[in-house]
Parts: C-alpha cells; structure tokens; sequence
C-alpha cells in the first residue's frame, strides 16, 4: 500500500556507513540550516551507524541526535518497514545488482520516492521490466543515476533543449557531449559495480546486447543506428578543434538521454541524435593524450575481462567498498563537460547553433555526486515537480527544478549561442 501521506522523515540516507553514503549524510548536515529536512541516516550495523553521525555531529552539531535505522538489503519486510517511514530514501548500497533488488521493489510497492547513483545498465533494464508499472500505479518516482553518472549528460542535454525551445521554437536534433576537464579518484563502490557487471556477463553473455544496444533504457528497446553507436577510437573532431577518444561512461549516459526523451514523449524527435566523448586538445599533444587514454582504456577492459586476473586486481590491486579519494583529493578535483547542439529554428527557419557549459568543484564522483544526489532526493521530497510515478531518468523524474537547485548548490549549467559557423 502507499505510504501515508506524512511519513516521520522526508529523507533517509540507506547505505550511509559506506564511503558515499558518509559524504551524502555529511552534505546533508552542512546545509541543514538552508533545507530544513527531516531526515535520518540507515543501515545494518547500528555500531557504524553511530560513528557516521559522530563525524557527521562535528560538521553540525545539530545532528547529534540524528535518527538511526536499521534494515537488511535482503530483508524485504525490514525495507518495507523502513521505505514506509519517509518520503525518499537515497541509496548508496552497491552493486546494486547484488544489494538494490529488494529497495526498490519496496519503494515500487509502498509508493516511496527513491534516487540512486548506479551506473549498472543491465540492473536497471531489471528494474525497468520488473518495477515501472508497479511504480507507476504506487505513485513512487524511483529515479537511477542521480550522480556524476548521469546528471550531467541528462540535464544538460535537457538545458539546451528547452533553451532551443524558448528563444527558436523546435529543438536541437543533435547534441554532442565532450569532456574538456575531468580530475578526481575511484572508489571502492565503482570498482566493485564494474566488476559485478562484468562477473554477469561471464555468466550471461547475453547481457552484451543489452550493453551494447543504444537503447537499452528506452521504455519499449530498439535496435539502434550506426550514427548511434559509442565513440571506441580516436578522432579528430573539425568543428571543436580536438582530438577526441572514448569517454569511459557513454555507454550509460548515453542510454540514459535516450530514455529521457522517450519518457518525455520524443520533444526531441525519434532520431535525435546524442554522443558523448573525451576531448584532449589540438595537435601532436592532443592526439598522444587521445591515443594514450584509448589505448589505456581497451586493455584495462581486456585484462579485467579475464575472472583469474579480475580476481587478483580485486583482491591485491583495486580499492575496496568503502575506500576512496582523500578529503584533499576531492577537495582539489573538478570537471568541465562542453555541450554543443544543433536544430532548425522554427521562427528563422534556418540551422541554429548552441554551446552548453555543466561543471562543478570537487571531484565528479564523490564530492560532486554526493551533492547532486542529496539534491535530488530534496527535489523529490520538496518541489512541485510534474512528474508521476515510474522508473524516471533526473531530465524526466525533476528537470529544470534540479537544475535550478544544482545551480544554488555551486554546480555550473549555462548555455549561448555560438559565435561562429564552427563552435
């Protein structure tokens, strides 16, 4: 049955005891005073659970009698109980392909509002098929890869969508997504996403057509164009001016856009066209960093496709659940993302062109996804968004009302007119 309709708390923060987890609860306690949420951090081990609020009891003192729950990821009456308690609840508990299964049935079933940050394409494929109609009924908005991944790709391809539409009428038919600054770490939490998905594949290797379709996320999948596939090499891009190779997660982001226009009802047109890319620079300098970065990518691919030698990276090489970038590291890292779109304007009739920024401080996939995934379980629980429920994208579930909050929260989304024929 639905939850009631004024649950004890409007965020509970599940998984806070790992390393993002920890860094959402501490962003949650910094900015207390601005919004005034009810909320709660939850677990399984009420002794780690404490020391996570003692931390987080230093940044705001005000939180030193925050709330602390108890549940089990494989325990669908304890998450029942735990989903019905408030009105969004956050997970950072990966693999979700291994941990997220029983959460989100619960929030399907309970009409609980839900934001993750996975990245794990084939797990939400699962969701998709299993939960959105049940989703949709309950009224819960679940809502996947509200971090770095995806947040970026899919609202800034929604800014230059609606700035398209509000100064020319139509919409930019094509949008090009390059990563122009990028410093930060890994955590544990990644590495091990990356790894469970590559054990599935090994075990399924049907699961390499879902990966692979460009529309793998799209309510009803289709087959995708070769215009669509993901950038796998080097290229020298005329209109940028770069040197350009892979970027490690289209192959999410990607899906993810995808699926948003579908959910909108294709605004953007059915052949809209979307990519994503890494961009390195001009010249012999920018072609050796492509060419590196490729090479570099492809074989840490093939090495970790290997299970003897994934196992050894596992245990002797790669960081653990729970480990991460130091507070200096993700202190010093930032990331600049370079959008450029194209559409017909239907007042002029002619080809306009736009140039999109989205950057933000701190290193993307912990200290700047820990800020845009409390931010969006604060859209959820307080903004008049128009969304009902289902399995929901960021651009689909909140739109331009996260924007608007990123923005206040230090995050860069900006858009213009470009100066020139090329950008």
């Amino acid at each position: 049955m639905p939850k009631s309709a004024k649950p004890e708390f409007d965020v509970i923060v599940w998984g806070a005891t790992g390393f993002t987890g920890r860094l959402v609860a501490e962003y949650l306690a910094r900015t207390q005073d601005t919004h005034r949420a009810r909320w709660a951090i939850a677990g399984r081990d009420r002794s780690r659970l404490e020391q996570v609020r003692a931390t987080i009891a230093g940044v705001n003192a005000a939180c030193a009698e925050l709330p602390l729950l108890l549940a089990n990821a494989q325990d669908a009456a304890s998450l029942d109980t735990l989903v019905g308690r408030t009105r969004v609840i956050i997970s950072t508990v990966g693999p979700y392909a291994r941990y997220g299964n029983e959460l989100v049935a619960a929030c399907a079933r309970g009409g609980t509002d839900y934001c993750d940050l996975t990245g794990e394409v084939q797990w939400m494929r699962r969701m998709i098929d299993a939960h959105d109609a049940q989703a949709r009924q309950s009224g819960a908005r679940i809502v996947h890869t509200c971090g770095f991944d995806s947040i970026p790709s899919d609202l800034g391809v929604l800014m230059m969508q609606e700035y398209m539409r509000e100064q020319h009428g139509g919409h930019c038919d094509r949008v090009r997504f390059y990563t122009t600054k990028m410093k930060g770490g890994v955590s544990g939490g990644t590495v091990a996403s990356m790894l469970q998905m590559m054990d599935e594949m090994q075990k399924d290797p049907s699961l390499r057509r879902v990966l692979g379709n460009p529309h793998a996320l799209d309510p009803e999948p289709r087959r995708g164009r070769p215009e669509e596939r993901d950038q796998m090499g080097v290229r020298y891009d005329e209109e940028l001016g770069s040197w350009t190779g892979p970027f490690f997660m289209a192959s999410v982001n990607t899906r993810v856009v995808r699926r948003s226009n579908a959910l909108l009802g294709h605004p953007w047109g059915k052949d809209f066209l979307y990519s994503e890319a890494s961009s390195f620079g001009p010249g012999s300098k920018g072609l050796l960093a492509a060419t590196a970065m490729t090479v570099g990518l492809g074989a840490s691919l093939a090495v970790s496709s290997v299970p003897p030698v994934r196992k050894q990276l596992e245990q002797r090489v790669l960081p653990a659940p729970g480990e991460g970038p130091s507070a200096e590291q993700r202190e010093k890292g930032s990331f600049s993302i370079k959008l450029l779109g194209e559409g017909q304007s239907t007042k002029t009739g002619g080809r306009v062109k736009l140039e999109g920024k989205v950057a933000g401080k701190g290193d993307p996939g912990y200290a700047a996804t820990s800020r845009m995934l409390a931010e969006s379980a604060l859209c959820l629980a307080f903004d008049d968004v128009p969304s009902a429920g289902g399995i929901l994208t960021p651009a689909s579930g909140m739109g331009t009302r996260l924007i608007e909050r990123l923005r206040k929260a230090d995050m860069t989304f900006e858009v213009r007119e470009a100066t020139s024929n090329t950008y």
